[in-house]
């Protein structure tokens, strides 16, 4: 089926003018569009995952995020980020210290309180099944990484709707309404977890580059107040959790990136007295 056929029963449903070419991504299918005269992009989505993110999206009505302005079971139509500012250009400028402060605040955006009930949305606990069966399968790193995991979550505090996924590429420029999130997940748990996946970010040189690791640590303890000795813990689980879901790839390159940031955080715990 054509890209064309596939989106024209949406541009005919929601009233939309095609304002670009489309594109694709590795689960969903994008077309920028006009929406009551205002650009919008049109986003169908293969994956289950992706589509269960739109509910959250919604939930968090603009404030922080995307807004949306329309959804069902496959498709989402959301306000289009027309700003001309990019988060992974700031670092290929050397100003990796300053996009990671604008990912800590717009975590924070979307961390707080607001009324209302909460969506449905998947526990953390739910979320670690991959790195457990690393931990039964090779044991070693995966064996530290697993029990930092289980300590948090029977230890939970602080807990909230979660991205899931902050990254350089999931924290867009909307112009006037500055940087907003897109592309969650949709979890709930302790809100420390949204921040470990920074330190993997935006791609392994950067994230292993020397002095790299303990720099954004102070940055990201400066901005979110976390403890310091709780966020490597999470930065510990993460990273043995990403280097997993690697390995069941078979994305060999990636899972040793992964595990590369999981031994610095390891490393900074030891130094780290106990709080």
């Amino acid at each position: 089926m054509s890209e064309s056929l596939d989106f024209s029963p949406y541009l005919e449903r929601w009233a939309l003018q095609p304002d670009g070419e489309p594109f694709a991504t590795h689960s969903s299918r994008l077309l920028p569009v006009r929406h009551r005269g205002a650009a919008a992009m049109l986003k169908i989505s293969s994956a289950e995952e992706e589509r269960f993110g739109h509910v959250l999206l919604n939930w968090w009505d603009g404030q922080g995020a995307a807004r949306v302005l329309a959804y069902d079971h496959q498709a989402l139509l959301m306000e289009r980020a027309t700003g001309g500012r990019s988060l992974l250009e700031m670092v290929r400028r050397g100003d990796d210290d300053e996009a990671t402060r604008i990912l800590c605040q717009a975590i924070e955006r979307i961390h707080a309180p607001r009324p209302g009930p909460l969506p449905e949305l998947t526990p953390l606990e739910r979320w670690f099944d991959s790195l457990y069966a690393a931990e039964r399968r090779y044991g070693g790193l995966y064996v530290d990484c697993a029990n930092a995991a289980r300590y948090l979550l029977e230890t939970a505090r602080e807990q909230r709707p979660l991205h899931g996924d902050i990254h350089h590429g999931n924290v867009l420029d909307f112009g006037e309404r500055g940087w907003q999130v897109i592309d969650p997940k949709r979890l709930y748990g302790e809100r420390g977890y949204d921040y470990a996946n920074l330190f993997t970010n935006p791609d392994a040189k950067t994230a292993q580059a020397p002095g790299r690791f303990e720099r954004q640590l102070e940055i990201v303890i400066a901005a979110s107040g976390l403890q310091r000795r709780r966020l490597l813990q999470w930065i510990l689980a993460w990273t043995g959790l990403s280097a997993a879901w690697f390995d069941e790839d078979g994305s060999r390159e990636e899972t040793e990136a992964e595990l590369a940031i999981a031994r610095l955080a390891l490393a900074n715990l030891a130094r780290t007295p106990a709080q």
